[in-house]
């Protein structure tokens, strides 16, 4: 786990908000304060759907919703000439990446033992943070795959030219 400091906010909030950057991540929650405090839970609901659509994988493959798909509703919360008192996003990477970041080091662990790698997104009015985290479905010895994540952030901000600052 890591926590990073973003130093240009506009320039990163332009990507996280406008751009497909992040496109790549399920949300699991989104709380934003302005003039009212929003929530949005990124579980799909089971009863919106019929039982062919929940049950239909390429309808409906993931039981969060994408970021590309909240994103355009998180940026009508947010957009305006007022910033936003704070925001927290709780991201998910979607889980046919997960092989790919274990590959790049030497891990025993298999992507079906990692629930999620994580990106938590916090806002507090002043400062922008970035914290990396890693679920698994079980207790792993196996602290790898953590440091994996962590290096697969970092890259993934240098190649979308995001500058932060290392807590």
């Amino acid at each position: 786990m890591i926590a990073l400091k973003i130093t240009n906010v506009k320039q990163f909030m332009a990507k996280l908000l406008g751009g497909e950057d992040f496109d790549s991540f399920l949300l699991e929650e989104a709380t934003i304060s302005t003039y009212n405090t929003f929530m949005i839970d990124g579980h799909q609901n089971r009863d919106f759907y019929s039982t062919e659509e929940w049950e239909d994988t390429e309808l409906r493959p993931y039981e969060l919703s994408t970021w590309k798909k909240l994103r355009p509703i998180c940026f009508e919360l947010i957009k305006g000439k007022r910033t936003p008192t704070a925001f927290r996003f709780v991201l998910h990477l979607i889980p046919e990446q997960i092989a790919s970041i274990l590959q790049t080091g030497d891990t025993a662990v298999t992507p079906q033992q990692v629930r999620a790698f994580v990106l938590n997104i916090k806002y507090d009015g002043t400062t922008l943070m970035l914290v990396t985290g890693t679920s698994f479905h079980t207790f792993l010895m196996d602290k790898t795959p953590d440091t994996l994540w962590d290096n697969a952030v970092r890259q993934f901000l240098a190649k979308q030219d995001i500058s932060y600052e290392q807590m």
